[in-house]
């Protein structure tokens, strides 16, 4: 069956959408199954190469202490010693001390010079080398300041040749039993002496660049297979390599532009041996690994296919039989419900269908109930707002009574009342100006004094203009009550507030200092929590109503009005608690919920 004579759009997309996943997990697939392969490959090659870098770094450690074995017999030597002395040497003592060196126990060594500390040079008797040619070659400054350690170094033979890089041994020779200048012994080594650190079998390694470097980056030897040539971009990296501390494996299968490095650091000489294996070797079984692959993958698409067109045809009818009825549906007929006998999830669907039916229909009845409640409490609002001023009458005739009979503290009491009164209803808007919410707290807390005598004494300082700014009302009132409840729990008189309205930073401030109990550190924990928890996770906080409920009530409107750029603190003082509230200063003007 071809796609596009399909009858079902939704049958087309399956087959689409399944093909497309289909091709992209065998590709994923493809990505895995070629990432682990590379990695298997290059772990086991990096593992037999690792293993040659120790055994070429064993190599080169015995080569240097046999190189220093030599060069220590050569200073105890008798003859090297008497050189040493403050008399001169016969000539036959001489020629004795250069045909000693002529026979050292060392394999390719080319020349050989040893300078005392008389300026006499003693070397083959065809090298015709005097003192001035041993000054001018600078060789003296190759040993640097290494006392008594053999140095390999690599360096123009300016010497004993015309300027060829060759292999250098060198070390001082001190007199073992007086303090003279020391002299100095140099051994030149031929090409081949590096070539045993290969061993006795550099066939093994004919696929893999093997090589020496120096602490420098300086390549000494180099053994490349057909073919490969160093990249500038791999020699760079190399050489950094280089330059870093540490000793025996310095990279172990470090990824590189032309294949895998592997490099060991010889603790005395400096110098590192390494092997690289070229990309081409790892790659070179992957090949046939993705042919197979290929093979395996194209089965396995045309089995799919043909299964999924079988499988989508069983699936589409039904979805069609719910397709027709849910565009069939006016809105009136809710009997309008489907059957499907599939054994399937789509059985489940035709069920929800069926229900999602009989909610709307629950639902605009339910929608018809509340209109008729919503009507019936809108004339309950009207009528119960004639409530207010009945009581605002009876308020002010109460206080009238009390100013003929000269009751002040009650006039008083009365009138805080009737402000705080009015302020609160604020005819109905929950945004008022911060003058007006200052004035409702400061209408409750000389209620709470008059109940209170000489309980607490208060302080307002307002730091913004309180006529333009506006800001949801009863948020004060609610952190004041607190403060008098549990902050003033333990004291009969002395006590102080202070609530300081000043803008920080872009934002409103609000703070309400109470001079009395510090607050418990884990109920300022668990309320400082809130800030960040859900609106619908504040209520069950505090279950109980007895705690926390007035905090809870001013979060969530603040959280409400302003979103989530309310932050809500209470601070533990030595002297009391402090309570921050910090909103948005976008109040200049009055924004309703």
């Amino acid at each position: 069956m071809k796609i596009g004579k399909m009858k079902s759009g939704i049958q087309k997309k399956y087959l689409k959408y399944t093909i497309a996943l289909l091709i992209l997990a065998l590709l994923m697939s493809s990505i895995g199954v070629w990432m682990f392969t590379y990695r298997r490959l290059s772990s086991a090659i990096v593992d037999k190469y690792t293993s040659l870098d120790e055994k070429m770094g064993i190599a080169l450690d015995s080569l240097f202490q046999k190189s220093d074995e030599v060069l220590a017999e050569c200073i105890l030597n008798t003859d090297v010693q008497d050189s040493l002395r403050t008399g001169n040497l016969e000539e036959v003592e001489k020629t004795t001390i250069s045909k000693y060196f002529a026979y050292i126990d060392m394999e390719h060594v080319s020349e050989y010079c040893y300078v005392d500390n008389k300026q006499n040079v003693y070397t083959r008797s065809y090298s015709k080398i005097d003192y001035e040619d041993f000054k001018k070659s600078k060789m003296s400054a190759r040993l640097g300041d290494s006392y008594a350690k053999t140095k390999w170094f690599l360096a123009p033979d300016t010497l004993f040749g015309e300027g060829k890089q060759a292999v250098f041994i060198g070390r001082y020779v001190h007199s073992m039993e007086y303090a003279h200048e020391p002299g100095m012994l140099f051994l030149k080594m031929e090409e081949e002496f590096l070539d045993d650190i290969l061993g006795s079998n550099p066939a093994s390694i004919s696929d893999a660049a093997v090589g020496i470097m120096d602490g420098n980056g300086q390549f000494w030897k180099m053994w490349h297979p057909d073919g490969y040539d160093l990249p500038d971009a791999d020699q760079k990296i190399m050489k950094e390599i280089a330059r870093t501390d540490g000793e025996g494996m310095i990279a172990n299968g470090e990824k590189i532009h032309s294949g895998l490095l592997s490099a060991y650091r010889q603790k005395e000489t400096g110098l590192i041996v390494y092997t690289i294996v070229p990309n081409s070797v790892i790659s070179k079984d992957l090949g046939k690994i993705l042919i197979i692959l290929s093979g395996i993958y194209l089965l396995v698409i045309a089995v799919a296919l043909n299964l999924s067109i079988y499988f989508s045809k069983r699936f589409t009818r039904p979805i069609q039989t719910i397709s027709e009825a849910m565009t069939g549906f006016d809105g009136n007929d809710f009997s309008r419900k489907v059957e499907l006998n599939t054994n399937t999830e789509l059985d489940q669907i035709g069920q929800s269908y069926n229900q999602m039916l009989v909610n709307i229909e629950n639902l605009l009845d339910e929608i018809k109930l509340q209109e008729r409640e919503l009507r019936t409490s809108e004339m309950n609002m009207l009528i119960s707002q004639i409530n207010p001023h009945f009581m605002y009458n009876t308020l002010d005739t109460i206080y009238m009574l009390a100013r003929i009979n000269g009751e002040e503290t009650t006039m008083k009491m009365i009138q805080a009342l009737s402000k705080y009164l009015r302020l609160s209803l604020s005819k109905g808007n929950d945004i008022v100006t911060v003058e007006d919410e200052l004035e409702n707290v400061r209408s409750y807390m000389e209620i709470q004094q008059i109940r209170n005598e000489n309980l607490f004494r208060y302080e307002i300082e307002c730091q913004v203009d309180a006529k333009r700014t506006w800001i949801l009302k009863l948020i004060l009132q609610p952190l004041v009550e607190n403060a008098i409840k549990y902050g003033f729990c333990e004291i009969y008189e002395g006590g102080f507030i202070r609530i300081t309205v000043k803008e920080d930073a872009g934002q409103l401030s609000l703070e309400v200092y109470n001079s009395g109990k510090p607050i418990d550190g884990k109920m300022a924990d668990k309320i400082n929590a809130l800030n960040g928890a859900p609106l619908k996770n504040l209520r069950e906080c505090f279950p109980d109503k007895k705690h926390g409920y007035g905090v809870t009530n001013v979060i969530t409107r603040l959280r409400l009005k302003y979103g989530e750029d309310v932050h809500f603190e209470y601070q533990a003082e030595n002297d009391g608690t402090r309570c921050i509230i910090r909103i948005p200063d976008d109040g200049k003007e009055n924004r309703e919920l």
